[in-house]
């Protein structure tokens, strides 16, 4: 590979004996993009909300918010979920999108919530990947900075009461 003076550009020989030109140019775009009427799940998590939805008809109750009904097709309300839940399932994610890299591998959670028929996906953070079980206790925590994105919330181990218990029936 030969340089060039300029910013960017080198030759490459190719296994023929030819020069292959390459330069590279920055490129940079502005996305916008709109929630449109999830416009209120992102408000919300900039003021420290957790909001679902549930159904007008049916009161089926969503923790992943949603515009109709999935049992009846009615419109949903808006409705502010609990702040507590308990782990209903989790996994270790080893590799993530540029929003997560540099916190790989990172624990993602589906909380489950009293009185709430689905679960919510998120991030568990403060916790050792054999530390986390099935039920465990979990609160949601808000970011100080919100950046309108489904990272503003992550949830961290409650204190429970019978958890050193349990930690010790695990040894």
């Amino acid at each position: 590979m030969k340089e060039i003076k300029r910013s960017g550009a080198a030759i490459f020989s190719s296994k023929d004996g030819g020069e292959n030109l390459v330069i590279a140019y920055p490129y940079k775009i502005d996305y916008i993009h709109s929630y449109a009427e999830d416009s209120e799940f992102f408000l919300g998590l900039a003021k420290g909300k957790l909001l679902g939805s549930a159904c007008k008809k049916c009161n089926l109750k969503y923790g992943t918010p949603r515009g109709h009904c999935m049992r009846c097709g009615e419109e949903t309300r808006w409705m502010e979920l609990p702040l507590e839940g308990r782990v209903h399932s989790w996994t270790t994610c080893y590799f993530g999108s540029e929003e997560f890299l540099k916190e790989t591998p990172f624990n993602l959670v589906l909380v489950e919530f009293q009185g709430v028929n689905t679960p919510f996906l998120s991030r568990l953070a403060n916790a050792k990947t054999q530390d986390i079980y099935i039920g465990m206790k979990v609160k949601a925590q808000f970011r100080k900075n919100p950046k309108y994105s489904v990272s503003d919330v992550y949830f961290v181990p409650a204190p429970e009461p019978g958890r050193l218990a349990h930690e010790q029936r695990r040894r």
